[in-house]
């Protein structure tokens, strides 16, 4: 059955990146306006969009809080360690989060947009999936970066 002028999008199809997306993660990677930045897709314009950004003040507790406990997001999480050598460095994750009691659809959305997303995002040194808290804990981070 088909309407005209409606189409949904199907979940094999992937979605586009809007501009405003990678203007901010250029923001969090270059001028270090943001702590992190927490991307959705949105069906109706196929497209990932920014649902929200966290200032550089923001812990990693609260990255984490700014998560849907049931929805997929895609985040990139801006993280600042000291080496072992006493030098500040800054790593940026990438993390694909699809909690296990998310939407079969949205979890097959979300998987089959996320090497689009990843490809427009240059400069993210690590990649997380998480499909619950413990797999993107911020020792999980700390273990990455070193």
């Amino acid at each position: 059955m088909s309407f005209r002028g409606f189409t949904r999008p199907n979940a094999t199809s992937g979605m586009g990146v809007a501009n405003h997306t990678k203007d901010t993660f250029l923001e969090l990677k270059r001028k270090k306006v943001y702590r992190y930045v927490i991307f959705r897709i949105d069906e109706k314009k196929r497209e990932v969009v920014v649902d929200k950004t966290g200032a550089p003040a923001e812990s990693y507790d609260d990255f984490t809080a700014s998560l849907p406990e049931s929805d997929c997001r895609y985040a990139v999480y801006d993280f600042d360690f000291v080496t072992s050598e006493n030098c500040q460095k800054s790593k940026i994750f990438f993390i694909a989060w699809c909690p296990s009691s998310s939407r079969i659809r949205a979890k097959m959305l979300y998987a089959t947009s996320k090497d689009r997303l990843r490809r427009e995002l240059d400069g993210i040194h690590y990649e997380i999936q998480a499909t619950d808290p413990t797999e993107m804990d911020l020792e999980v981070l700390r273990d990455r970066a070193h």
